[in-house]
């Protein structure tokens, strides 16, 4: 039984925002639409995020990830490029589209200043309108805080998902949902969230009137 509801992802751009650079939480997100989803996943990599040994690790079984297709980018302009060729290649049987770092390889010194931002919006908005178009998700990360691109990154996205590490595990917030329950080896810890989900929450009772309130009324009744 699968116990750990993750955020479901829309069709559009969401940017994920993740904890730290080499955090697992892309992956999660990745695997756990594949549980969901029929059709070729298209990953855009950058700065060697597409693990497979992470998502091996994460997957129920090793057929799940048959439809990803990884390619590589290792500037901006072979990124640029291989964004236009996903534009080419997607259709209305693709699942999804993944580009972890969107942003980072266009803050590379190959890149003159003033392209920077021009050529990663223009990234961007050939993916949010192939999302748009084919009504497929798109799922992306940025570098890290201090980046100077995440707020371009921010500012194109449709939804943003967060994702922090906590005690029991990552915790994840968006639009779609959040986590509510952290599985582990042999248990699973449940939230308050969780039993509202399940039960509801309990309404809201008048509190009955104090006796002494009830003295003159009895009195009178009663003479």
């Amino acid at each position: 039984m699968h116990y750990d509801p993750l955020p479901t992802l829309s069709t559009g751009l969401t940017h994920l925002r993740v904890p730290h650079p080499r955090s697992t939480a892309l992956h999660r997100l990745v695997v756990n639409e594949l549980r969901e989803r029929e059709g070729p996943v298209y990953w855009l990599d950058a700065r060697n995020e597409a693990c497979s040994y992470v998502l091996y690790e994460l997957a129920p079984h090793h057929r799940l990830l048959d439809p990803v297709r990884v390619a590589r980018a290792f500037t901006a302009y072979q990124h640029h490029t291989l964004v236009k060729r996903l534009v080419r290649q997607t259709s209305g049987r693709t699942a999804m589209l993944v580009a972890p770092n969107v942003g980072s390889l266009y803050e590379d010194d190959d890149v003159p200043e003033h392209e920077r931002e021009a050529l990663l919006s223009a990234a961007l908005t050939m993916l949010r309108e192939v999302a748009a178009t084919h009504d497929v998700p798109v799922l992306v990360t940025s570098a890290a805080a201090e980046s100077a691109t995440r707020e371009t990154v921010a500012a194109a996205a449709d939804q943003v998902v967060t994702a922090e590490r906590t005690r029991m595990g990552l915790h994840f917030a968006g639009d779609g949902g959040e986590t509510t329950v952290y599985v582990e080896d042999g248990y699973w810890q449940t939230t308050i969230p969780y039993w509202v989900d399940l039960f509801g929450s309990v309404a809201s009772v008048e509190r009955p009137t104090p006796a002494t309130d009830l003295g003159p009324a009895l009195l009178s009744a009663y003479g």
